[in-house]
């Protein structure tokens, strides 16, 4: 299984691109929603990967970001769901879109995505719901409480609680998500803005 790689763009077209390294061009199928995000043809640049193995074709799957490549590891989790139709919505919609959907229940932002029905979109969000249940433990919503302080309403309250369970949903540990968040909130701060600064703050383990 490989994590990533880091070389040279050396093509690209609509769908795919080609890493060179150590003299070997890898082809990774990655749509120019997420390759647009790497760099350019002849740049250095990593790129995280997910192997796709079948009978007939063994296929690489390329991200711009590990918790881009978090959330489509949830995705082909859902029934139904396979590598190709996880990837579309990953170069349709930033993770912390997708976590934020999923939290909200907000099935018309996924069915934005083309090729995406409502019936798919609402079991996304269903199923990774339900997965998030068993996942996040009470330790997070205990810990949120220190920034009451802050918090004006008990919506704002519910929109933090939302927050921490969309980084667990892109697989921080729920301790970890809930400080996160409770660093990351501000007063009137919505949901995916909540989610997007929180993100930062986990990957660079910065705590105020």
């Amino acid at each position: 299984m490989y994590a990533y790689i880091k070389g040279i763009i050396t093509d690209r077209n609509d769908q795919q691109i080609v890493i060179e390294n150590n003299g070997i061009g890898y082809l990774i199928n990655c749509p120019l929603g997420i390759s647009a995000e790497l760099g350019g043809l002849g740049e250095e640049i990593t790129v995280y990967l997910y192997q796709s193995v079948k009978e007939d074709d063994i296929s690489l799957y390329g991200f711009s970001s590990r918790d881009q490549k978090e959330m489509f590891l949830k995705l082909i989790t859902v029934s139904g769901i396979g590598p190709k139709v996880a990837h579309t919505i990953c170069a349709s919609l930033s993770a912390e879109q997708i976590a934020a959907a999923v939290m909200s229940g907000n099935v018309a932002l996924l069915t934005g995505v083309k090729g995406l029905g409502k019936k798919t979109a609402e079991r996304i969000i269903l199923e990774l719901k339900d997965k998030l249940k068993s996942q996040l433990g009470s330790a997070a919503s205990v810990s949120v409480k220190p920034s009451a302080s802050v918090v004006s309403s008990a919506g704002d309250q519910g929109i933090m609680q939302d927050a921490v369970g969309a980084l667990v949903v892109l697989g921080y540990k729920d301790q970890e998500a809930a400080e996160a968040v409770a660093a990351a909130y501000e007063d009137g701060t919505g949901l995916e803005d909540l989610i997007r600064k929180a993100l930062k703050l986990a990957a660079g383990k910065k705590f105020s």
